[in-house]
């Protein structure tokens, strides 16, 4: 079994229902379009919380620069990397850095979407994550795509400059799903989603997630219950056979 974890920046589920590649994908998969980040919907924290488990009140980071664990817990990395499963990262936008530790990642792809533009970044990741996974053999891969948020911000949500952004995005996540076959769990979701020009609130435009998992231990349809990118970490570790760590707070979905 192997994972991959597709994140895209400010995707709103409701942004997806004109998407076409994407409700194909949905429509073979298990989803949850009314799922949960954690407050502030903010970027960093949210990956965080995605990573660790817990929420930014926990973790400490509470804006888009990392703040040190007073009482550190293990993220999603350090504990695959203690169970001598590798784990690699490809992103666009820098502070995703901060999501491991260092010495817990195999590999990791970074390109400036500030330089080269974050269509182009997240095409030449997609294109790096194929060539790496096809080479090498991985059990967790972190893809990060941060152009809608960029969109988002720049002209608003919902408009169709963002469409366009989640419309690439999808395009990008395609190409790698066909690339990569069903050897691998595909798990697509969002850090947060965003209302006019902005996001970090409680209102349910930011809130809101989607939460797509395909793969062959989910049977397509809804998923039952509440579900939080909490929730995502230990849904890894169960896959992969890997003990979560105890203070996580989230719970596997499988």
């Amino acid at each position: 079994m192997k994972v991959i974890v597709i994140l895209v920046d400010g995707m709103r589920p409701d942004s997806l229902p004109d998407i076409v590649n994407a409700q194909r994908i949905i429509g073979d998969s298990a989803y949850a379009m009314n799922a949960e980040t954690v407050y502030p919907s903010v970027t960093l924290p949210c990956h965080i919380s995605l990573f660790h488990s817990v929420t930014p009140q926990r973790h400490g980071t509470t804006t888009n620069t990392y703040m040190p664990q007073v009482r550190p817990i293990d993220g999603l990395c350090e504990i695959l990397k203690k169970a001598d499963k590798k784990c690699a990262i490809f992103y666009n936008w820098e502070e995703i850095r901060d999501v491991s530790r260092p010495d817990s990642l195999a590999h990791a792809c970074f390109y400036a979407g500030r330089r080269i533009g974050y269509k182009l970044a997240g095409e030449e990741l997609t294109d790096s994550a194929i060539s790496y996974l096809k080479k090498y053999d991985t059990d967790f891969t972190f893809i990060y795509f941060g152009y809608t948020d960029m969109q988002g911000h720049n002209y608003g949500w919902m408009t169709d400059e963002y469409t366009e952004a989640v419309q690439s995005s999808w395009d990008n996540i395609e190409k790698l799903m066909a690339e990569l076959g069903d050897e691998y769990t595909y798990i697509i979701t969002a850090d947060h989603g965003g209302h006019d020009r902005t996001h970090g609130s409680d209102m349910p435009e930011d809130m809101l997630i989607p939460v797509i998992i395909n793969g062959r231990d989910f049977a397509a349809g809804e998923i039952p219950g509440k579900v939080n990118i909490m929730d995502i970490a230990p849904t890894v570790t169960k896959l992969l056979g890997v003990e979560p760590d105890s203070e996580w707070e989230g719970k596997s979905l499988i």
